[in-house]
């Protein structure tokens, strides 16, 4: 099955109108069982300073095929996570690169493995998950498949990226909101300017090694700062 330029161009716009990292990636498992002849589709992200985490899957299965390898840290996804290269298993009951994990896989009734690395591009290339695809049929996935796999996986990488972009600025600037209304509290019952409300939010946040805009946060809700 092919995806046209057409149906490429609406995930595109599907996947950057999405409100979250979330809702990105079930865009793109969703549009992996439109396009290509797989069965089953999933992704697998690296979370901030952690190992890799199932994002989303359209069955159960996916989840027992990620989590066999997450635990272990062996297997295909594993591969295609740290050498940022495409893995294709084109039968689980005669490949033998992983053994435990295929027969165990295949007992799941899955046959046919794709996964494409999620990289990102810039100065240096980073890799922020997999895109998995399954089927229950040996040798499912052709040429056509892993080419229409690879341009997914660039929209879906470019995607995530933005969304995580968006979601730490959001963030940041609700920091800033936060940390501006506690200043304002601070102003007005110390009657102090805001160079002097900063540097007492400042002083409690090194003091108790908490994030300035949790004692923001903490001052705003209780009125009072934190010990």
């Amino acid at each position: 099955m092919s995806a046209s330029a057409d149906s490429f161009a609406r995930l595109a716009i599907e996947m950057h109108e999405a409100p979250g990292v979330e809702e990105t990636i079930d865009a793109v498992v969703q549009f992996a069982l439109q396009a290509l002849s797989c069965t089953y589709a999933g992704v697998a992200l690296y979370a901030r300073g952690s190992r890799p985490e199932v994002a989303a899957v359209t069955d159960p299965v996916v989840a027992d095929v990620y989590d066999l390898q997450l635990s272990s840290q062996t297997g295909p996804l594993v591969t295609a996570l740290q050498e940022k290269t495409t893995v294709l298993i084109r039968d689980t009951t005669t490949d033998g690169r992983w053994p435990e994990w295929a027969a165990k896989v295949a007992a799941l009734g899955v046959r046919s493995v794709l996964d494409v690395p999620l990289v990102t591009g810039g100065g240096a290339h980073q890799t922020v998950g997999v895109l998995g695809l399954y089927s229950p049929v040996a040798d499912a996935f052709d040429a056509d498949d892993e080419a229409i796999a690879h341009i997914l996986a660039r929209h879906a990488s470019v995607a995530v990226a933005s969304a995580r972009h968006e979601a730490t600025m959001a963030q940041a600037v609700d920091a800033r909101k936060l940390v501006g209304q506690a200043m304002g509290i601070l102003m007005e019952r110390f009657d102090v300017d805001g160079d002097r409300a900063f540097a007492i939010l400042k002083r409690y946040s090194q003091d108790t090694n908490t994030k300035l805009r949790d004692v923001a946060q903490h001052l705003i809700d209780t009125r009072k700062l934190p010990h």
